[in-house]
């Protein structure tokens, strides 16, 4: 019986399978699923079963299952389509008899006014339908959604938001995985929710402040109104209709409190305290 991690090659789904592996889980006992497998060609070498799955392919997803006895469901990146990619998975572990779909939603999910919250809202109550065994890994944001964009915040000299004086849990990629392998590895955990998220919640000024300091540059930060922050993404790149949309209701949502994380679940999961913000921004300023 085996452990298969969907999304395998995104960044998230590799360090759940890194995880696992440093938690002595046995190499044939974790598949590493994903559309990308050149990416994680290494893992194999290691021992690790290695299978192509599509979320829109039926067929592949099926074949990556076969046998499997837990599924951690890592939620597609295509905004728009992810309901019935979820669906397909959902409806794969049906037929196998999947002993628990674990499945990485959003934080606050039943109660978010965020557009990002309406697809893990719809995959929540397709889980409660299907009379698989599931549990709810509600992530908040990505410490990595900030600090990827340090660079280029030096050199503009200013964060630039929507989110007001909100407060959000953002907590590191690698503790979100540890979380997940965590809650893989355990015993009865079906129809648990989990609300995941950093130990110590941030505001955008609190964190231009936090970057002032580690880089020894004043970085201030500028809120502005969601239409002209979303034109100001386009501006450097960011897709319009979607993306850069996207993005600025979000920074609405951190604002009413979306990403508000209080639960402690994550660092009781991983068994420490989650990575700071104040971490998170030294280390990634030290590396640029």
């Amino acid at each position: 019986m085996s452990i298969v991690i969907t999304g395998a090659t995104g960044q998230l789904g590799r360090q759940v399978v890194e995880t696992l592996l440093e938690r002595n889980v046995p190499p044939q006992e974790i598949v590493a699923a994903g559309r990308a497998v050149d990416k994680i060609a290494d893992l194999a070498q290691r021992g690790v079963h290695v299978r192509k799955l599509d979320y829109t392919d039926a067929a592949s997803v099926g074949k990556a299952l076969k046998g499997a006895s837990k599924v951690l469901l890592i939620s597609g990146s295509e905004v728009g389509q992810r309901v019935e990619q979820h669906r397909t998975v959902i409806e794969a572990a049906q037929r196998e008899g999947i002993q628990l779909v674990a499945y990485t939603s959003i934080a606050n999910a039943d109660g978010s006014g965020m557009k990002l919250a309406v697809e893990h809202q719809a995959t929540e109550t397709l889980l409660e339908q299907s009379g698989v065994p599931f549990v709810l890994l509600r992530n908040s944001w990505y410490l990595e959604n900030y600090t990827d964009q340090l660079p280029g915040v030096l050199a503009q000299g200013a964060l630039v938001g929507s989110a007001g004086n909100g407060r959000v849990s953002a907590a590191s990629r690698a503790d979100y995985a540890q979380a997940a392998a965590a809650v893989l590895l355990a015993d009865d955990q079906a129809g648990r929710i989990y609300e995941l998220g950093g130990d110590e919640p941030f505001t955008m000024a609190e964190l231009a402040a936090e970057i002032s300091a580690a880089a020894g540059q004043h970085i201030s930060y500028q809120d502005l109104p969601p239409r002209e922050y979303a034109a100001m993404l386009v501006r450097v790149g960011v897709p319009g209709g979607g993306g850069a949309e996207i993005l600025a209701d979000s920074d609405l949502g951190i604002a009413r409190g979306d990403l508000l994380v209080n639960s402690g679940d994550l660092s009781r999961l991983i068994g420490r305290p989650a990575t700071s913000m104040a971490e998170a921004v030294r280390s990634a300023v030290a590396a640029i």
